[in-house]
């Protein structure tokens, strides 16, 4: 189709006007490593921390091999309400073998998960908890276990939000987590919560390694079965990964001193202590949980996730505090 060369040209003019229009906006969407979180102290503290830690010649200046940075995992980087998702497995696990333990059905706790009854088995305390994941985690070989982990976290649902718990780890984390490594940063998980429980999947949602997840464990036992060499999983405890425990778990697995550390409860306060009271310039940031529309709100006085200590703490040592309904764009990817 012949088109005269006038139209031509003032097609041409316009295209470009507004390319030039144009390109400012879209360079600074590119150049905006966390979009999801909005405009406020948060996001402009963690942008100065690192600009100032990355940049060679900066004084407060850390050579790449010491930016370690730990993150908590529940509540922090995925959903932890109305429970902690390995408790959500521990209980579908107890379901699905009490076929082969008929006892279980006049056995506390596990007659409160079978019955649904939450009062007997918040009843249960510590305890409790204990026996269901001595039940349901040990007894079979690391590979079986990972196998049962990678299948339940495939297929469970959240109650409330029907989606998978991989689809409940909150966006502006994530791209926390992508800034970090993409200015020289190793990221790892520290959580109370069990370390082969997390593994199997890490890699793929948060793009944290297995060998950089530190977590409580039960004791493992290597044995030669059948010729091949296992590795079998015990019903007694070997490490619990939270309060006072993580900085010890910080020490012997990763061997470095963090330079930053992300959580949201009073399980966290010492990790934080541990990363942020001492010479050089640290970094900590508590997430709080104050959006029930699009999450959940809670603080002192919830059991899971009960944030109290560490969020006055945070106020006496200047960490950041994340409010989830003021600071983010968005909770969860896609939403």
């Amino acid at each position: 189709m012949f088109v005269p060369r006038d139209i031509q040209t003032a097609a041409r003019a316009v295209v470009v006007s507004l390319t030039i229009a144009l390109t400012p906006a879209v360079a600074l969407a590119q150049s905006d490593p966390l979009p999801s979180w909005n405009d406020t102290a948060p996001k402009a503290a963690i942008v100065e921390f690192v600009e100032k830690v990355s940049k060679e010649g900066s004084p407060d200046f850390v050579p790449e091999p010491e930016r370690i940075a730990v993150f908590d995992n529940d509540g922090t980087l995925w959903v932890e309400h109305p429970m902690y998702v390995q408790l959500a497995f521990a209980l579908d696990r107890v379901k699905a073998e009490a076929p082969s333990h008929p006892e279980w059905a006049t056995t506390q706790p596990f007659q409160a998960v079978l019955e649904g009854d939450m009062k007997a088995l918040a009843a249960a305390g510590e305890k409790g908890l204990v026996e269901l994941i001595m039940a349901t985690h040990a007894g079979m070989t690391v590979t079986q276990f990972q196998t049962i982990v990678t299948d339940w976290i495939a297929n469970a649902r959240d109650p409330r939000f029907k989606k998978p718990y991989t689809e409940l780890v909150y966006q502006p984390m994530l791209e926390l987590l992508a800034y970090l490594r993409a200015n020289g940063f190793k990221t790892f998980i520290v959580s109370g919560g069990g370390v082969e429980f997390m593994r199997p999947w890490t890699e793929k949602v948060y793009g944290v390694p297995p060998e950089q997840v530190v977590g409580s464990s039960i004791k493992t036992k290597f044995a030669m079965k059948d010729g091949a060499p296992t590795l079998f999983r015990l019903p007694e405890v070997n490490f619990i990964d939270d309060k006072a425990g993580k900085p010890v778990g910080i020490q012997e697995h990763i061997g470095r001193k963090p330079i930053a550390a992300f959580g949201n409860s009073d399980g966290d306060l010492e990790m934080l202590q541990w990363t942020t009271l001492a010479d050089g310039l640290q970094f900590g940031l508590i997430v709080h949980h104050t959006d029930a529309e699009r999450e959940y709100a809670y603080d002192r006085k919830s059991e899971f996730g009960h944030l109290d200590l560490a969020l006055d703490a945070a106020a006496i040592n200047k960490w950041t505090i994340v409010d989830m309904k003021a600071d983010w764009k968005q909770i969860f990817p896609g939403n």
